[in-house]
């Protein structure tokens, strides 16, 4: 093990650690655990960049990093957003345990968590009680929000969540299975799996989730007027495995597709329709035609600017 992955490695038990035990530890402390969760991936990236410098990464590197992104990010889309926190479709136990599993390997974020969060941006998007509005500064959304004290009222917005077994299994074992995120292509290409596999698709995960919130609400097109500042954007739907087309999500928020024709590819909305196919996902909801386009002429006030 070189020194750089030695650190690296250093770096994500001392994060996992303070996240094991942050309920017991004062507020200071966590928050320089969840500024080395954030930030070691982005060292991992700064690593493997000087790697390449000095030599082509190798075809089982690239391999690790498109399928673990594409598997961990589909738990974020299609398992922690579209249908725990929208509820978009069903399914039954074994499918869910899949998908909040994998959406748990991606980030370091309880399930539960991820909702409320979710949730009560969508109750207050660009308002007063959003956790994470360009309002506040760009910076603010992308990553400022996740140093943030203030927290949700969690059982506000997932009392109705309460009562399932497989997500409080989930839920209570999450940090586990973000472990197990990063072990398995550790496992697979040791310490270049660790590297590529891990952090470096870690980095690229965080930051496509937090350019929804940032860029999405910034950049872009308006189909849907909508009372928020929620934007369409092609890069990020395609970095984000279709989170980017954000402005028609704030106007079909229980849609489980967020992309509207071939010209607005969504991956996830994709897979969700295969499994509905195979009969592992059912009452999958969908944006009716005449509600678009009777959307689409609506007029309703953005957000305003702040004094």
């Amino acid at each position: 093990m070189s020194i750089p992955i030695a650190v690296l490695v250093a770096l994500v038990a001392v994060a996992m650690v303070i996240g094991l035990f942050r309920t017991r530890l004062p507020w200071n402390v966590v928050r320089v655990g969840y500024v080395i969760a954030v930030g070691t991936p982005l060292l991992a990236v700064a690593y493997a960049i000087w790697q390449l410098w000095h030599r082509w990464v190798g075809w089982p590197e690239l391999a690790l990093l498109a399928g673990c992104y594409l598997c961990a990010g589909l738990g974020i889309t299609v398992g922690y957003h579209r249908f725990l926190s929208h509820r978009s479709f069903e399914t039954g136990p074994a499918l869910e345990a899949v998908l909040l599993v994998l959406g748990a390997m991606a980030v370091p974020a309880r399930p539960l968590d991820f909702a409320a969060y979710h949730l009560q941006h969508h109750a207050h998007a660009d308002r007063d009680g959003d956790p994470h509005s360009p309002r506040d500064g760009l910076l603010h959304a992308h990553v400022g929000w996740t140093f943030s004290r203030s927290r949700p009222e969690v059982e506000r917005y997932i009392r109705h969540l309460r009562g399932d077994r497989v997500l409080a299994f989930v839920d209570r074992t999450s940090l586990q299975w973000f472990g197990l995120g990063l072990l398995v292509p550790t496992l697979i290409d040791g310490w270049k799996g660790f590297l590529w596999g891990g952090l470096v698709r870690m980095a690229l995960q965080n930051h496509a989730m937090f350019a929804v919130n940032s860029i999405g609400h910034a950049f872009g097109s308006r189909p849907f007027a909508t009372p928020d500042r929620s934007r369409n954007s092609l890069p990020i739907a395609l970095w984000s495995l279709g989170e980017g087309w954000h402005n028609n999500h704030h106007a079909f928020p229980s849609a489980a597709s967020h992309g509207i024709g071939w010209r607005q590819p969504d991956l996830s909305g994709l897979v969700i329709r295969l499994l509905a196919r195979a009969g592992l996902v059912w009452n999958v909801r969908s944006m009716p035609a005449a509600a678009v386009a009777r959307r689409r002429l609506r007029e309703i006030p953005a957000a305003r600017e702040p004094a």
